[in-house]
């Protein structure tokens, strides 16, 4: 039987020192019968213990790692460095931590949302490191600008938008005037998507969810949330093939993508594809989710391929 996990993540988390950038890293070993070596790669608006719940469903299939990307969950930007946060960057940086972390291993990666565009376009700008994947996992991922469910002219807006919040001026604005409970609580409850995750949420679920949400907000370097965030309406992956195959988990709720459009981008890059279906209520499941609640992420026909061999 595998060992019981503490119920904080606190005891597997180590610095994370890479390219000149320090941030954090979390690192669960898995069972002794199981040698799967499983990387998790975040999305957006992220940081480790966001994703504890998560951790604690795949450890059951091998040893996790999941590492900070720049500028998320606390760690330095790319801005610190001189580099622009693109997604060329980010691919740059997570293929220097999988030469670093698995130089003589072979390695699962899972990666969520965002994560999995930076992971296509490591793997489009590193086909070698194809080499070391033994399983690509998408989950809830996407792979062009097409894929969202958005109309044209409205992804049109918030690529505008969001490029003007990641000026320097506007990202000093919104850091030290919006990024407090007052006004995040206020947004959550108002917002179209933010108030879909509140569905039957208790008052102190709300005021939990608002308290960790800060902690998410204040964490994340703010020029790069949006900077990144603008470049969602402008993606596109799917100028070079991959030749592997992709495991891709939909959320049945999903209020971003098209998983059908997602399919058809995912058909041309990658050499086979299949899609498994999370019973979710939204993208992903809620900031506080436990361990029941995120084991919607990984459907059963999933899990039997996580657990061979």
């Amino acid at each position: 039987m595998p060992k019981k996990l503490p119920k904080t993540p606190a005891d597997y988390i180590a610095p994370l020192n890479i390219n000149g950038l320090e941030g954090r890293m979390l690192h669960v070993p898995g069972p002794s019968t199981r040698k799967r070596e499983i990387l998790l790669v975040y999305g957006h608006h992220a940081m480790l213990e966001r994703w504890w719940g998560l951790v604690e469903n795949l450890n059951q299939y091998g040893t996790v790692t999941m590492p900070d990307l720049p500028g998320f969950g606390g760690m330095d930007s790319f801005y610190t460095i001189g580099i622009r946060p693109t997604v060329d960057a980010f691919a740059d940086y997570l293929a220097a931590f999988v030469k670093l972390r698995y130089r003589r291993k072979r390695v699962t990666i899972v990666a969520i949302s965002y994560g999995f565009v930076v992971v296509t376009r490591m793997l489009q700008r590193y086909p070698e490191l194809t080499k070391k994947v033994d399983l690509l996992v998408s989950l809830v991922g996407f792979m062009h600008k097409d894929d969202f469910v958005y109309p044209v002219p409205r992804r049109n807006f918030y690529q505008h938008a969001t490029r003007f919040f990641a000026t320097r001026p506007s990202a000093v604005f919104i850091r030290y005037f919006c990024l407090n409970r007052f006004v995040l609580k206020t947004l959550y409850a108002k917002l179209p998507n933010s108030k879909r995750r509140m569905i039957e949420v208790t008052p102190q679920e709300f005021n939990a969810t608002m308290d960790f949400e800060v902690k998410m907000w204040q964490a994340n370097d703010v020029r790069t949330h949006w900077l990144t965030t603008s470049q969602f309406f402008t993606l596109d992956n799917c100028t070079k093939q991959i030749d592997l195959p992709v495991m891709h988990v939909v959320s049945k709720e999903d209020h971003y993508f098209n998983n059908e459009i997602v399919k058809q981008h995912m058909l041309v890059v990658f050499n086979d594809y299949r899609r498994f279906v999370a019973h979710s209520e939204a993208h992903t499941p809620s900031v506080l989710a436990d361990k029941k609640a995120m084991g919607v992420m990984l459907p059963p026909g999933l899990r039997r391929i996580l657990s061979k061999p």
